[in-house]
């Protein structure tokens, strides 16, 4: 048998492995899912093959456990957690505008219905009663919007005179609100877009992008914690086989190159929560119409240190659609304005 003729022999008993599979594991049909779930178990082997040869070569550590059991029941248990963090990202969802219209549009016809009927009750009894509606901050989907649909709310976050023909996605054929952009990965517009993640398989956005950064943490944790481990057993002064130590020093470069990466990426992200910005607006910040022409010291977006780190990781409105309007001229302006001594005093930065 040649080698071609081996090859499809191969190719032709995984499909039919892959065809019988089907049925039971629905996701090996999908190519694109099947290769996000070689990824995942990929990861998966990657942190236990780094966590078992550090306690299969390393007596000391072993010894160590029995001594103090805490020191490496917090190691396993960042461990876990970071694994646990990972799928808990990988499977949340970053907040497709599909979904937050959905969900405005329910709200508003559960609203309409009630104060139908409440309309009738104080008709009955008065004549003429009408419901005040309270209103409710910019573009937060809440049975209190007094909106009439999803293009007027959407049209109200931008300044007078837009065209609804501008902001509607050629793909999904919904007005978009500011923020927001079309993932051809996920083939939906996702609110806040940042970036489409291979290794997690999903749009980091508004709902994960929490999720996210904490993730990052942990992994650059779980990563100079490991770091630190391989250097220790490499600094002993043992008697032990030269093909260890090669394995150990192979493993410990690729891991210091993983950990630059993610200390990088930490940084960056750590920066956009600060200033309230995404990676697509900082990388694309020309191509956004909306952005062109804003200073880029100028972050249009953000509210002040202080108060981007509680919307980011405290603020409860994270459990529903949020949408941020653009920001008036004279907000711009005020902005733009350098900082003072006065203005570090009266915490203006925050």
């Amino acid at each position: 048998m040649t080698s071609m003729g081996f090859c499809r022999l191969i190719r032709v008993s995984w499909d039919q492995a892959l065809e019988r599979c089907s049925p039971v594991f629905p996701c090996l049909s999908d190519p694109a899912r099947r290769t996000f779930l070689g990824l995942k178990v990929a990861l998966v082997m990657l942190h236990l093959i780094y966590v078992g040869v550090l306690f299969l070569f390393d007596t000391n550590l072993i010894q160590k456990t029995k001594e103090e059991p805490w020191y490496i029941a917090i190691y396993l248990l960042v461990f876990v957690a970071t694994l646990a963090q990972y799928f808990f990202t990988s499977g949340s969802s970053p907040g497709y505008v599909i979904d937050a219209m959905r969900a405005g549009n329910e709200s508003h016809a559960t609203f309409r219905k009630t104060s139908m009927t409440s309309k009738r009750s104080a008709s009955s009894q008065s004549g003429s009663f009408t419901i005040p509606i309270e209103e409710n901050q910019p573009g937060k989907i809440t049975p209190g919007n007094n909106t009439t649909s999803w293009a007027k709310l959407v049209m109200d976050m931008y300044p007078h005179g837009s065209s609804v023909r501008n902001w509607t996605c050629m793909y999904c054929n919904i007005v978009q609100p500011p923020r927001v952009k079309h993932c051809h990965d996920c083939d939906k517009c996702v609110l806040q877009f940042d970036h489409h993640c291979l290794w997690l398989g999903t749009c980091i956005g508004q709902g994960n992008h929490c999720r996210f950064w904490w993730y990052i943490a942990e992994e650059t944790t779980l990563c100079i914690w490991t770091g630190i481990l391989y250097i220790t057993y490499l600094k002993a002064n043992i008697a032990r086989a030269w093909w260890k130590d090669g394995i150990m020093i192979l493993l410990l470069v690729a891991l210091s190159i993983c950990l630059i990466f993610l200390l990088l990426l930490l940084l960056f992200h750590s920066y956009l929560v600060l200033t309230n910005q995404t990676t697509y607006e900082l990388v694309r910040r020309r191509r956004i119409p909306y952005l062109r022409g804003i200073p880029e010291r100028v972050y249009p977006f953000s509210k002040g240190i202080c108060r981007n780190l509680y919307n980011f990781c405290c603020d409860p409105r994270r459990s529903i659609y949020v949408m941020e309007p653009l920001p008036t001229s004279q907000e711009l302006e005020a902005k733009s304005r350098p900082y003072t001594c006065l203005d570090v005093l009266c915490c203006r930065c925050c």
